[in-house]
C-alpha cells in the first residue's frame, strides 16, 4: 500500500495533463543545468514552493528502481519501489522504467493511486522523460472526473 504526504489543496485542484509534462520538462533542465543531485533535493524539498503546483510533483527513480526524488513523500527516497503494484496489481514503477528505457519519454497509465485530497484510488498517468544516466524523471496526474 501506498502513503502520501497529505498536500493542502481543494479535491477540484487537479494539475493538466500539458502542466504535469511542463514541470517534467524543467526538471530535466534543472536536473542537466544544476547537477542530480541539487535537483533531486529541490525536487524532494521544494524550497520557495519549487516543483510543487496544485497536486503535480517530481519524481525520479533509477532504472533498478530506487526511490531518488519524491515530492510527495520524502520517507520513500532510498527505497527500492520496482515491484510496487497498485490495488489491481499493476507494477506501475516498473511500467514507467519500462517505457522511458523503450521510447525515452511518454506517458504511462492508467494506474490507481491514493489521493491525499480525497482519501480514496483515483486513476492516473504519468509523463515521463529519461533524466540522468539511468534514470526516469516524472510527474502524475489524475484523470478529471466529468
Amino acid at each position: 500500500m501506498l502513503v502520501c504526504a497529505p498536500f493542502a489543496q481543494a479535491a477540484g485542484e487537479h494539475g493538466t495533463e500539458a502542466e504535469a509534462q511542463d514541470m517534467v520538462k524543467k526538471a530535466v533542465a534543472l536536473v542537466k543545468s544544476a547537477g542530480a543531485e541539487k535537483a533531486y533535493k529541490v525536487f524532494t524539498d521544494h524550497p520557495d514552493g519549487a516543483f510543487k503546483e496544485k497536486d503535480l510533483y517530481v519524481f525520479v527513480y533509477d532504472f533498478e528502481g530506487n526511490c531518488l526524488a519524491q515530492g510527495a513523500n520524502a520517507k520513500m527516497v532510498g527505497k527500492n519501489l520496482m515491484s510496487m503494484k497498485d490495488v489491481d496489481g499493476n507494477a506501475f514503477i516498473k511500467g514507467m522504467i519500462d517505457l522511458v528505457k523503450t521510447s525515452s519519454k511518454g506517458w504511462y497509465g492508467p494506474y490507481k493511486f491514493n489521493n491525499p485530497a480525497t482519501q480514496s484510488y483515483e486513476l492516473k498517468r504519468s509523463y515521463c522523460e529519461r533524466g540522468a544516466g539511468d534514470s526516469m524523471v516524472c510527474v502524475g496526474t489524475y484523470f478529471e472526473k466529468k
